[in-house]
C-alpha cells in the first residue's frame, strides 16, 4: 500500500481526534455545562492528577528510547514544563494548586486517596505503551495535543462561568497550557511526518494516537460510572 502524502497523513491523524477525542465524552459535557457537584469535580481533579504526574515519567521513557540527540534536546522541555524549573513551578504544581482550589489537600492528590482503579489502569497502560513501543509511536500518541488548545480554552471559560467558587488563581494550569500544547503538537507532528515514511509506519502512528484517545476516554468512563451511573 502506498504511503499517504503529508497532507493525507495529517488529515488521517486529525480525523482520529474528530472521532475519538475525549471532549465528546458525556462526563466532559456535564463538566462544561456546570452540572457537576463540588464532590464530582473534586473526583475529576484527583483522578486527572494521576495522569498529570505520570506525563513526565512517560516522556522520560520516550527519551530513553530515542537515539536522536536533537529530538531529545527539544523533547526534554516537556518534562521541565510539568516538573518545573527555575522560577516556573511547573504543571504538576499548578495542578496541586487546582486541587487546593476545589477543596482537596495535597495529600489527597499525592496519596491517591480518591484514585479510581480504572484510572490507574488506563494511565499505567499509557506509560507502559510509550516505554515498550518505538519512540516515534510514543510521539504519535502525544498528538492528542493537536486538539488540546480548543478544549482547554473552553474548559477555562466553563470553569469561570459555572464554578465561581474556585479562586481564579487556582485555574493557572488551564491558562498556561494552550500555547504549550500548540508548541508541542507542532513539534510532534513534524517528527511524525518526517519519521513515519512507509504506509505501515503511518498506520502505526494513527493507531498510537487512537490508543491515546482511548486512554483519555477510559479515564472519563471511570468517572462517569462513579458519578452518574452508580447513582
Amino acid at each position: 500500500m502506498q504511503p499517504w502524502s503529508p497532507d493525507e497523513f495529517t488529515a488521517a491523524l486529525r480525523d482520529v481526534g474528530k472521532r475519538k477525542y475525549h471532549d465528546q465524552h458525556p462526563f466532559h459535557h456535564l463538566m462544561n455545562e456546570g452540572r457537576l457537584t463540588r464532590e464530582q469535580l473534586q473526583l475529576w481533579v484527583a483522578n486527572r492528577f494521576y495522569y498529570q504526574k505520570n506525563i513526565p515519567i512517560k516522556d522520560a521513557l520516550l527519551l530513553s528510547r530515542c537515539p536522536i540527540r536533537e529530538v531529545r534536546r527539544k523533547w526534554v522541555q516537556r518534562i521541565l514544563d510539568h516538573d518545573g524549573f527555575g522560577d516556573d513551578p511547573g504543571g504538576i504544581e499548578k495542578w496541586l494548586r487546582l486541587g487546593e482550589g476545589v477543596g482537596l489537600s495535597r495529600d489527597d492528590l499525592e496519596g491517591e486517596r480518591l484514585l479510581l482503579p480504572a484510572t490507574r489502569f488506563a494511565v499505567d497502560a499509557y506509560v507502559n505503551f510509550v516505554g515498550s513501543r518505538p519512540w516515534i509511536e510514543g510521539v504519535a500518541s502525544s498528538l492528542t495535543e493537536l486538539f488540546a488548545p480548543d478544549l482547554m480554552t473552553k474548559r477555562l471559560a466553563a470553569f469561570e462561568r459555572h464554578y465561581t467558587w474556585i479562586a481564579p488563581g487556582a485555574l493557572a494550569y488551564f491558562r498556561s497550557r494552550p500555547p504549550l500544547a500548540t508548541r508541542d503538537s507542532d513539534h510532534g507532528l513534524s517528527l511524525v511526518l518526517n519519521w513515519c515514511r512507509t504506509r505501515e509506519e503511518q498506520d502505526r502512528a494513527v493507531a498510537a494516537l487512537s490508543f491515546k484517545c482511548d486512554v483519555l476516554w477510559a479515564q472519563l468512563d471511570a468517572l462517569y460510572d462513579q458519578c452518574v451511573k452508580s447513582r
